[in-house]
C-alpha cells in the first residue's frame, strides 16, 4: 500500500540539528527525528492516522503534552518514553528547559493497522485497539526493536518485509490490545490496569476523575465504574490515594521533605488531608511511620 503521512502541525522554539531520516513502508511512513528545543517551546500535532512516537532519551522532566489546548494546565501530563495517539486526535507540547531529544515516528494508514491486527483478535478489538491512546514511560519491550528499526532507515540493508516487520512488533507490543472474549468480561485487563498506573504515576499531584481514567482505557465512564471496583476492589479514588501514599512511602523513605511538603507535591488540599488518608490506609501518621522505619 503506498502511503504518505498528512499531519497538520506548528512549533515554537525547536530546531532540527540532524538530518531528518526517514523510510515509506507497507502503508506506513518511518521517520526519525534529532531536534532541540528551548525553554518554553511549544508544538501541535494533528494527524489524519494513527501514529507512534518513541523517545531515545527521558524527556519527562522537560516536556509535558496535553490533548486539550483549552485546559493545558489541568489536562497536562509528562511526555512519556512511548505514546500511540489515535487518529484525529490533537496534541499540545510545551517545554520546561533547553534539552536535545531524538525520537522514531511510525505513521500507520489506519486501514493497515487493521489488516495487521484483525485476523488475531478479531475487527472488533482491533477497532477497539485504533481508539484507544498509549502512553508507556518503560520502554524495554519496544527499544530494541525500535534500535533496529532506526538501523533500517539509516542505512537500509535487508528487504522491505524486515522492516515492516519490527514496526509491526513495536505495535503489537505497544498497543493496549484485547481479544473480543476479554472486552466482553466485567474485568479490566492487565495492560489497561498498567496504562492507569503509568498515568497516575506520571500525574503525580493531579487526581484524575472517573471520566479521566475511563478515557484513559477507551471505555465509557459507565462500564468503567462498574467493572473498576470488580478488578481492583476499589473506588477509582481509593486505588489513587493507595498509588499516592506508596508513592509518599518513598519520599518519605528516601528525602527529608516536610510532611506538608510530600502532601503538597502529591496534589492533597493539605498536610491535615495527607494525614488522615494515609493514616486510613497504612494505620499510622506520615510522621509517626517515617521515624519506625527510620529505627528500624
Amino acid at each position: 500500500m503506498s502511503f504518505w503521512h498528512s499531519m497538520i502541525w506548528r512549533t515554537e522554539g525547536i530546531r532540527v540539528v540532524s538530518p531528518v531520516r526517514w523510510r515509506q513502508l507497507d502503508g506506513l511512513v518511518s521517520v526519525l527525528w534529532e531536534a532541540e528545543s528551548q525553554a518554553g517551546a511549544n508544538g501541535y500535532y494533528l494527524a489524519e492516522d494513527p501514529r507512534i512516537m518513541i523517545f531515545f532519551n527521558d524527556v519527562s522532566s522537560q516536556v509535558r503534552i496535553s490533548n486539550r489546548g483549552d485546559n493545558f494546565l489541568g489536562d497536562s501530563r509528562p511526555m512519556p518514553r512511548a505514546v500511540y495517539i489515535p487518529a484525529g486526535v490533537p496534541m499540545w507540547t510545551s517545554s520546561r528547559s533547553m534539552h536535545r531529544f531524538s525520537h522514531l515516528n511510525l505513521h500507520i494508514h489506519k486501514n493497515r493497522l487493521l489488516r495487521f491486527l484483525a485476523p488475531s483478535v478479531g475487527a472488533s478489538a482491533a477497532q477497539a485497539a485504533l481508539r484507544r491512546p498509549v502512553e508507556i514511560q518503560d520502554i524495554a519491550a519496544v527499544q530494541a526493536l525500535a534500535d533496529l528499526l532506526v538501523g533500517e532507515i539509516s542505512s537500509p540493508s535487508k528487504h522491505p518485509l524486515y522492516a515492516e516487520n519490527l514496526a509491526g512488533s513495536i505495535i503489537a507490543g505497544l498497543l493496549d490490545i484485547s481479544g473480543e472474549d476479554e472486552k466482553a468480561s466485567s474485568r479490566l485487563t492487565t495492560a489497561q490496569m498498567n496504562k492507569l498506573t503509568s498515568r497516575v504515576e506520571a500525574l503525580g499531584d493531579y487526581r484524575m476523575s472517573v471520566a479521566d481514567m475511563a478515557a484513559i482505557v477507551g471505555l465509557s465512564e459507565s462500564w468503567f465504574g462498574n467493572v473498576f471496583k470488580q478488578t481492583t476492589g476499589q473506588t477509582p479514588l481509593q486505588w489513587q490515594h493507595v498509588k499516592r501514599v506508596d508513592f509518599a512511602k518513598r519520599l518519605l523513605l528516601e528525602s527529608d521533605v516536610t510532611i506538608a511538603g510530600i502532601a503538597a507535591q502529591l496534589g492533597f488540599s493539605d498536610q491535615a488531608h495527607f494525614t488522615k488518608v494515609f493514616r486510613q490506609i497504612v494505620g499510622e501518621t506520615p510522621a509517626a511511620w517515617r521515624r519506625l522505619q527510620q529505627g528500624r
